[in-house]
């Protein structure tokens, strides 16, 4: 690193394009930290010593893509891990927000020295302008939206600041080149403004990887279709609305008790396009023919397109089950050997009928056979294992599923993985998954998890060879008992990967079960729950 900086000096005088371009072309895209370094020091001397206005402009712009690509290969190092992030993620992550709000201030230093002579180009150029610092703050949100983090304060209002700007000089919708388009198409300030409202009505903190690229590239192709006016007095509103005063993106219009800075969307073809899409979905017309993507399935579009169809038309969406207050401490434990001894209350063996003891064992158990101690405490014997359990707060729940809280340290918790949850009121333990996960400023954690249905049974289960041959030894999983009242089949939950059609697997409850895998449920980074039958 001290080389880099040896060779790249925090200062540079850029007067003209020329010096601009020439350090712009020599950046190392390979090495993206290394890129990372020199970018943001050809921002700094931008920012310590500006060239005239319009050389200031053209090297920003000559930064985009190559500045685009970079932040996007360093934000891998902290897109969909568990939280809280290492050492190095967390540092990843600072550095790419930061450098893309360095980039929106650069953008915003631009327009203090424009000139206003030439009254049509000048707001072409201010339209560029606050798109760029609307696009460049809103990658900072998105930013804090793949590392599953709350936002810090001032962001949206910064936002909000870029788009009023926009509406005051009259160029919110004024069009403007992107080259990042992948199809070459213009935009304006008010769509990048619209599309980021839209990502944050989809929940992203509830969204995998996979389903929030989806959400930014049709947001960022549909949000043309979308309006935003001005509330007047004695207007309807819609549920939600733009508080440009407000730092959050849409606010409940019932908590608003003025309209002097209250915007609200029309959404109207929006919601004719989703329908419209999800139409052609159910008639077979391929999503890559849609313009939704070609690395999506016509299965993962409808599903998601069903999710967004309420938000993106500014409707409440229907909860199943009522949330109401709850206060307590529930026990939490991941992994399958924790969560099977945490739900058993024993330790994991083979079964007899499988069971083949190493040397070692043998000679503990023959010499140590008077003082095995049975009842050993559950909480001390789990520790001794290394099978941690976490202290989480229940902040209120459903009859499906908790939000919790835990303001301490603990076992970093990924994503979708699955969680054996002890609640708060005692009873019994059960399987629940995590739905939506989020990092406070405050470094706590607050989830979302949804409790599988029914009381879980820690078993042994293995695959068995379709061929007759030597067979595996058994694995820990779970069974998951039918509940009529909800309509939930008699399930197994496996490790990750053992799923296919018509498997056979052996499972030892009582005694032996042969079963033949059915159907996937559901699935998450460690499992996969799948329903059978027995053979």
């Amino acid at each position: 690193m001290s080389a880099v900086l040896a060779r790249v000096p925090v200062t540079m005088k850029i007067s003209d394009l020329q010096t601009g371009f020439q350090i712009l072309s020599r950046l190392p895209l390979a090495n993206s930290q290394q890129a990372d370094l020199e970018i943001n020091h050809f921002l700094d001397s931008l920012l310590q010593a500006p060239p005239a206005a319009d050389v200031y402009l053209q090297l920003l712009e000559q930064t985009r893509i190559s500045l685009c690509f970079i932040e996007e290969e360093l934000a891998r190092h902290f897109t969909n891990k568990a939280l809280p992030l290492g050492d190095a993620e967390e540092a990843a992550f600072q550095q790419v927000v930061a450098t893309w709000l360095k980039a929106a201030r650069a953008y915003a230093h631009c327009a203090q020295l424009q000139s206003s002579d030439d009254g049509r180009d000048d707001g072409e150029r201010l339209a560029l302008i606050l798109h760029r610092c609307i696009y460049y703050t809103g990658m900072a949100i998105i930013e804090h939206h793949r590392a599953r983090r709350q936002l810090p304060s001032g962001l949206w209002l910064d936002l909000h600041g870029f788009f009023a700007s926009a509406e005051e000089w009259g160029v919110a919708t004024v069009g403007v080149p992107d080259s990042l388009d992948p199809l070459g198409r213009s935009t304006h300030c008010a769509a990048a403004f619209v599309g980021l409202l839209l990502i944050e009505l989809a929940g992203p903190c509830s969204l995998t990887v996979r389903e929030l690229g989806l959400v930014r590239r049709w947001a960022a192709a549909w949000s043309p279709l979308v309006s935003v006016h001005p509330a007047m007095p004695g207007d309807a509103l819609p549920p939600s609305v733009v508080d440009l005063m407000h730092d959050s993106g849409l606010r409940a219009s019932s908590d608003c008790l003025q309209t002097e800075n209250l915007r609200r969307l029309d959404t109207t073809r929006l919601a004719m396009q989703i329908n419209q899409a999800r139409q052609q979905l159910q008639q077979r017309v391929t999503p890559a023919l849609l313009g939704l993507g070609e690395d999506c399935t016509t299965t993962q579009c409808q599903r998601l397109l069903t999710r967004l169809a309420r938000p993106w038309s500014l409707l409440r969406a229907a909860r199943r089950f009522r949330r109401h207050g709850a206060t307590g401490i529930s026990k939490v434990c991941a992994g399958f050997a924790g969560m099977h001894y945490f739900i058993s209350g024993k330790e994991f063996n083979q079964p007899e009928n499988a069971r083949i003891y190493s040397r070692q064992e043998f000679d503990s158990m023959f010499t140590f056979r008077h003082g095995l101690d049975p009842t050993q405490g559950l909480e001390v014997r789990q520790a001794q294992l290394g099978f941690a359990v976490d202290d989480w707060e229940v902040l209120d729940q459903s009859a499906n599923g908790f939000r919790l809280l835990r303001s301490t340290a603990g076992r970093r918790m990924a994503p979708e993985q699955l969680l054996a949850l002890c609640p708060h009121d005692g009873s019994a333990p059960l399987l629940a998954q995590v739905v939506w996960l989020m990092q406070e400023q405050s470094g706590g954690l607050v989830a979302g998890v949804a409790a599988l249905p029914g009381k879980p049974q820690a078993v042994a289960a293995r695959p068995l060879s379709q061929l007759g041959g030597q067979t595996d030894s058994y694995s820990r999983a779970f069974l998951l008992p039918a509940v009529p009242a909800i309509g939930a089949e008699q399930s197994l939950v496996v490790p990750k990967g053992w799923f296919s059609p018509e498997r056979l697997l052996e499972v030892y409850v009582d005694g032996v079960w042969r079963v033949r895998l059915h159907r996937l449920l559901t699935e998450g980074p460690d499992f996969e729950r799948v329903t059978f039958r027995i053979t």
